[in-house]
C-alpha cells in the first residue's frame, strides 16, 4: 500500500486560514478506547456564472490511525441541476456510480492524528448554467474505511449573486512595547455589482492589540478577530475607516508583528464562521466601544440573498508593525529529581519557563519557540515519553514518543507567554540504583531547521539536571515530582495558557497542521 500522508497536512482545517483554538489546552494521553473517526466538509457558497470553489473533506479521530482503502461519497442529488461537484483533477479515482454521485477512492493510507487531517479528496463545487440566487440544498459526504463505520456530514450549499471585495495596500507602522498605532482598513467594490454588505476576518500576532472594541467587531480578549459592515459597497467605490491598536507590553522587541485581513460576503462568513463552530473556535464578542463605520474614500449604486466574492484572491491585505525599543526574555531550564528502588517507575518532569519580560511568538510560521534536549540518567530506562519527543541516536530519530531512548529531541509549542511554562513527563525504570544519577535539560539549542531561540538574556539557566536517587541536597530544579505514570502530557501553567495565534495560526490542522508538521521534522541539534 502507498503512503503520502504528507501531501495533506497544510490543506487542514479548511476555509482560508482556520485558527488555532484561542487557548493552548494541554495535550492528554489518550486512555484506551474504541478508536472513533468524525468528519467535516465546509459548508459553500458559490457564485452563479463562475468556476465555483474547490473544498475538500476532513477527518478527525479520537486516537492514532492508519485508515486504508478510503473512499468519500460526494452526494449532490439534493442540488442536481444547481450545482455539481465534480474531481479537482480528473483521474480514475473519482467515478460517478449514479448522476448527482461522485465517488473517489484514496489508494494511499491516510495517517490521521487527533488534531484531524484536511485535504482529503479535493472537489471544484460550481453552479450550473441554469442556477440563479437563491438557489440552495445539501451536499451529503459520507467516508468510508475498512474496519471503521463509515462517518457522514451534511454540508450546506449556497448559490448567490456575484461580487468582487478586494482589500487595500499593505499597512505599515511601528511602535515600542506598550505603544499606540493605527492602522487603515480598506476595502473597494471591483465588481459591477453592489454588495450587501461585508465582512472582514483578521489574523493578527499576539502582540498586536485592539485599542478600542467596537460593536460591530468581535474580540477575544484584546485580540481583534473580525467586523461587519451593512452597507452596501458600491461598484467602483472604495471605503475605508482607521484601526486603533497598540503593541503588547509583553511583545519581543527589536522585532516584528503581522497581521492580515480577509474580506469575504456576508453569506461567505456564515460559512466560515460554521467551519469555526465545528472546530470549536469562536470568533469571540461584540465590543462595547460604539460602531465602527466605513467610509467613502472614492466613486459609486441592490442584490438578493445571497452573495460571493468572484475573485477571492485579491481579499487579502496585510499589517506589518515594526517593535522598536529592546525588550527580550530569558527561558530557563527545568529538571526534576525522583527516587526509587531498582525496579521501580518514576516520573521526571522537565521542560522550561519563560521568566520574561517578553512572550515568545512563533506561531504564525508553526515552529518550536526552543529547541531542547533531554539527556536521559545512565542507569535508567525511558518506558513512556512525551508524543513530542523523539529518540535520537546518531543521525537517527525515532517515532514520536517511542520509549527506550537514550537522547530526546523535543519540539514544544510555537507560543509561551511570559511567566508561563511548558512541562512534560519522562517515566522512567530504575535499573540499577545509583547516588546522584544524572541527566540533563538543555534548552535553546541550535538547530539547522525553522524557530528557535538563540538571544537568551541568561544562557547560564539553559541547562538543568535530571538526578535519579539525589544524595547530599542536590537538586535538578523545580520541576514537578516522583511517582508512577505513563505521562505524555504537555502541561501549560501560569496565568494564561493561550496559545494566542489569532485566527490564522489554524491553517492548519494548517495552524495546527503546520505547527505539528514542524514538530515532526527529523531534524538534529547540536549540543
Amino acid at each position: 500500500m502507498l503512503t503520502h500522508s504528507t501531501r495533506r497536512w497544510l490543506a487542514g482545517l479548511g476555509v482560508a486560514g482556520a485558527l488555532v483554538a484561542a487557548s493552548a489546552s494541554p495535550a492528554v494521553a489518550v486512555e484506551e478506547a474504541p478508536i472513533k473517526l468524525g468528519l467535516y466538509f465546509g459548508d459553500t457558497t458559490v457564485a452563479t456564472n463562475s468556476a465555483g470553489k474547490v473544498d475538500s473533506t476532513t477527518v478527525y479521530s479520537n486516537a492514532p490511525v492508519v485508515l486504508r482503502d478510503v473512499t468519500v461519497r460526494y452526494d449532490f442529488r439534493d442540488v442536481a441541476g444547481k450545482i455539481t461537484v465534480a474531481a479537482e483533477t480528473p483521474s480514475d479515482y473519482c467515478t460517478t456510480p449514479e448522476k448527482g454521485v461522485l465517488l473517489c477512492a484514496d489508494p494511499f493510507e491516510i495517517g490521521v492524528e487527533e488534531w484531524g487531517l484536511g485535504g482529503i479528496a479535493p472537489v471544484v463545487i460550481a453552479p450550473t448554467k441554469g442556477a440563479k440566487d437563491g438557489d440552495a440544498g445539501t451536499l451529503k459526504v459520507t467516508l468510508s474505511a475498512a474496519g471503521f463505520d463509515s462517518v457522514s456530514h451534511d454540508a450546506k450549499i449556497r448559490v448567490g449573486e456575484g461580487v468582487d471585495l478586494a482589500a487595500g495596500p499593505e499597512i505599515e507602522s511601528s511602535a515600542a512595547p506598550g505603544g499606540k498605532f493605527s492602522a487603515a482598513l480598506q476595502v473597494s467594490n471591483s465588481g459591477e455589482t453592489t454588495a450587501k454588505g461585508a465582512s472582514v476576518i483578521f489574523y493578527n500576532d499576539y502582540g498586536i492589540r485592539a485599542d478600542k472594541h467596537y460593536s460591530n467587531c468581535t474580540y477575544v480578549d484584546d485580540e481583534l478577530r473580525s467586523c461587519h459592515f451593512d452597507d452596501d459597497l458600491a461598484p467602483g467605490a472604495t471605503y475605508g475607516t482607521t484601526l486603533p491598536y497598540r503593541v503588547g507590553e509583553d511583545a519581543y522587541a527589536p522585532g516584528s508583528e503581522f497581521g492580515e485581513t480577509n474580506w469575504m460576503t456576508p453569506a461567505e462568513f456564515e460559512d466560515f464562521d460554521a467551519y469555526l463552530d465545528s472546530a470549536g473556535v469562536t470568533v469571540g464578542k461584540p465590543g462595547t466601544d460604539g460602531k465602527l463605520s466605513l467610509t467613502k474614500l472614492s466613486t459609486e449604486a441592490g442584490a438578493r440573498s445571497f452573495q460571493a466574492d468572484t475573485e477571492p484572491e485579491n481579499n487579502w491585505s496585510s499589517l506589518v508593525v515594526k517593535v522598536t525599543g529592546k525588550n527580550g526574555t530569558d527561558l530557563e531550564a527545568i529538571g526534576d529529581t525522583a527516587s526509587g528502588e531498582e525496579g521501580d517507575k518514576v516520573v521526571v518532569t522537565v521542560g522550561f519557563r519563560n521568566n520574561g519580560p517578553a512572550t515568545l511568538d512563533r506561531s504564525r510560521g508553526g515552529s518550536a519557540v526552543t529547541h531542547m534536549n533531554v539527556e536521559i540518567p545512565k542507569n535508567t530506562t525511558v518506558v513512556a515519553a512525551p508524543e513530542f519527543c523523539f529518540p535520537i541516536k546518531g543521525d537517527e530519530w525515532g517515532e514520536p514518543g517511542q520509549p527506550g531512548g537514550r537522547l530526546y529531541g523535543c519540539y514544544p509549542t510555537p507560543f509561551i507567554k511570559a511567566g508561563d511554562q511548558e512541562t512534560a513527563d519522562f517515566t522512567l525504570q530504575i535499573d540499577k540504583v545509583v547516588a546522584n544519577d544524572a541527566g540533563a535539560v538543555k534548552i535553546n539549542l541550535p538547530c539547522q531547521c525553522d524557530g528557535g531561540f538563540y538571544a537568551d538574556l541568561k544562557p547560564a539557566n539553559d541547562v538543568a539536571k535530571i538526578l535519579v536517587n539525589p544524595v547530599g541536597g542536590t537538586g535538578g530544579g523545580d520541576g514537578g515530582g516522583d511517582g508512577d505514570g505513563d505521562g505524555p502530557s504537555l502541561p501549560i501553567t501560569g496565568q494564561s495558557t493561550g496559545l494566542i495565534a489569532g485566527l490564522g495560526a489554524l491553517l492548519l490542522a494548517a495552524g495546527v497542521g503546520g505547527y505539528l508538521v514542524a514538530k515532526r521534522r527529523r531534524t538534529r541539534f547540536v549540543a
